[in-house]
């Protein structure tokens, strides 16, 4: 601002200017035949110049214009000048007093301090402080995801092997390459609790990685294990966060790559293939034993239930003839005669309807023949319909005259009681 009223006002501030030291119009006639070059500038010949041009831009008139020794001269040249300081010094307390505003944009979070100290935070938006040397601020970005890189910088490629190679619990070194991203919830922690923050929080980052890692296996960490390492190792740093009060929140750890060293990895890549080839063998086996041994367990609870099922059999068996036996011992001690007979004709019965002969009793000096028509019938019609299914239909041959079956039947009981006279007796 000051030096655009200087232009306005036609003052150039410059050593190159060929008329510093020379008086303005009216002046005396020596200083006018002087030449620039002559001699050294005159400082106070330089002071009247720029007063009188302040004088001319407030409106200002030059009285007496020009005594060399006091008089009218000199009292309106200090006049000039005490006016011009004062508005040089308005003009100059201004700029300091406006160099105390600041703005902060939308998420950030503004900090002042006094002499050092912490004042106040102040939201988006104006904002003003005391200007300098009493207040000073510092804006913090409180919505930006930031970023710590560990094992690698800017790129996997880029390793970084003493971040990056660990040990592990079975005593394994892995290389392993992740990024942490987290973001504020405190500039003032942020600013005042801990140096270098960024730095510290890849620190701790390296820390909690190697922790996690120490208490866990290799062949864990590099298949199944990844998701739960990065969970754990979160929550450790931002425990240790916490515990420094950084004011920081730890959003989310990626594994960006975790392999074995380099140097290994062809043996490595050999012991994985090895593994996968054991991991085959066992499905097979355990596929093959899930096919035979549930075979094997039906088969042998078949046979337990055939074993089951004829040993009831048998002794259902035994018991219904034994409870039979009792019976018939009952009744045969009733009346044996009768009970002997009985049981006599039913095991003859159960013989006879087996049997595929006639059996003719001689004794009894008969020679009517009892032939069992009704079988015979039936066994004769069922090979007729057997044979005409092949051949066609079958003629029955007539059947011999034989006398009544009831006359057959009174013959034949006649017979059997004279028998059973003739055994009495």
């Amino acid at each position: 601002m000051l030096a655009s009223i200087l232009k306005r006002a036609g003052i150039k501030l410059t050593l190159n200017d060929p008329r510093w030291g020379r008086k303005p119009e009216g002046d005396n006639k020596a200083q006018e035949s002087k030449r620039p070059g002559d001699g050294p500038p005159d400082l106070e010949q330089m002071w009247r110049d720029f007063n009188a041009r302040l004088n001319r831009l407030f409106g200002q008139k030059n009285r007496g214009g020009g005594g060399d020794n006091g008089g009218p001269g000199m009292g309106g040249d200090m006049k000039g000048a005490g006016a011009t300081a004062g508005v040089v010094g308005a003009i100059i307390l201004f700029i300091w007093l406006a160099s105390g505003a600041f703005i902060v944009q939308e998420g950030q979070a503004g900090v002042v301090t006094t002499f050092g100290k912490l004042s106040r935070t102040t939201g988006a938006g104006f904002n003003w402080r005391w200007p300098y040397p009493f207040q000073a601020h510092e804006t913090v970005n409180v919505s930006q995801v930031r970023t710590a890189e560990i094992g690698y910088r800017s790129n996997v490629k880029n390793k970084r092997p003493q971040e990056a190679l660990m040990l592990t619990d079975d005593e394994n070194i892995i290389d392993i390459q992740f990024a942490v991203q987290y973001t504020l919830k405190s500039p003032v922690d942020w600013l005042f609790n801990n140096r270098d923050q960024d730095e510290t929080v890849r620190q701790v980052a390296e820390t909690s990685i190697r922790e996690v890692v120490g208490k866990s296996k290799m062949d864990f960490v590099l298949y199944e294990g990844r998701e739960k390492v990065a969970n754990d190792v979160q929550m450790l740093m931002q425990q240790i966060v916490d515990r420094y009060a950084l004011g920081a929140v730890i959003t989310n750890v990626t594994m960006q790559g975790v392999q074995p060293p380099e140097q290994v990895q062809s043996a490595f890549d050999d012991a994985v293939k090895a593994g996968q080839d054991r991991e085959r063998a066992k499905n097979e086996g355990q596929a093959y034993a899930n096919d035979v041994i549930p075979r094997a367990r039906g088969n042998a609870s078949r046979l337990l239930q055939e074993a089951e099922a004829y040993r009831s059999m048998v002794t259902e068996n035994a018991t219904g003839n034994a409870s039979r036996f009792s019976q018939v011992l009952a009744e045969y001690q009733k009346a044996p005669g009768v009970t002997r007979d009985r049981m006599y004709l039913d095991t003859m019965q159960q013989i006879f309807t087996s049997a595929s002969k006639v059996m003719v009793d001689a004794k009894s000096n008969s020679n009517l023949l009892y032939l069992p028509l009704d079988k015979l019938i039936a066994q004769t019609a069922t090979n007729a319909a057997a044979v005409g299914s092949k051949s066609g239909p079958v003629t029955m041959p007539a059947p011999a005259e034989t006398a009544p079956l009831d006359q057959v039947i009174q013959r034949d009981s006649r017979s059997r009681e004279s028998s059973r006279d003739r055994e009495s007796r």
